[in-house]
């Protein structure tokens, strides 16, 4: 059976934590920054989770990365 193949557009967006969870970067933090506050800029900094619905689904997409 031949390998199935990781789609490398959410190899480059998610990674995977040592416990399984789904890591991502938040949205938001390139360019228009003047009008966010500061508060809003610093929590957008930190990595967010996917839940538990939407990790299934990125499962499909990374298959060895699990």
């Amino acid at each position: 059976m031949p390998k199935m193949k990781t789609r490398k557009a959410a190899a480059k967006r998610y990674s995977v934590t040592g416990s399984g969870k789904v890591r991502y970067k938040k949205q938001g933090l390139r360019h228009i920054l003047t009008k966010k506050n500061t508060k809003r800029k610093r929590n957008l900094r930190h990595s967010g989770i996917l839940s538990d619905a939407e990790a299934k689904k990125a499962k499909v997409l990374l298959p060895y990365n699990f």
